[in-house]
């Protein structure tokens, strides 16, 4: 299943920002250490994933065709409409009415759109109607057993 994107809704700032305690040391993904149980600073998730609310919207991500940049069927993407579909990015685009989440590749004259996942071929865009919608810039997901975004 190749992967498309469904509409979530725009990033508007939130009235009272919601800062969360983030620790001064980096949590080790190998062998446990004693961490330092002191709050270095807060931060707003919210501010610290969305530039430029005005231009930003969410949308969740349906299929597997993008699982080699992270994206995984269920994910909340962000994505930036101010932000230029440069090749080499992971955009939302809509091809011929249907949004889908690739990243832009070029070929000389050509644009591509490429999945991650090596079980989709490119899809060229010469000949088909197409409207970039926005460069993803995050990729939330919820990990196996954690209550879903």
């Amino acid at each position: 299943m190749t992967t498309t994107a469904s509409l979530m809704g725009n990033a508007a700032l939130c009235p009272v920002p919601q800062p969360l305690p983030m620790f001064a040391s980096a949590v080790r993904a190998g062998f446990p250490s004693p961490a330092d149980d002191h709050l270095d600073v807060e931060i707003d998730l919210h501010r610290h994933v969305v530039k430029r609310p005005a231009a930003t919207f969410f949308v969740r991500a349906e299929g597997d065709s993008m699982l080699g940049d992270g994206i995984h069927h269920g994910d909340l993407l962000v994505v930036d409409r101010s932000l230029e579909p440069l090749p080499g990015r992971v955009i939302v685009i809509a091809v011929d009415g249907e949004l889908t989440v690739k990243r832009l590749e070029r070929v000389g004259q050509r644009a591509y759109l490429k999945a991650s996942n090596p079980a989709y071929k490119p899809i060229p865009l010469e000949g088909c109607e197409s409207h970039v919608w926005g460069v993803v810039t995050h990729v939330l997901h919820s990990l196996p057993g954690a209550t879903p975004l």
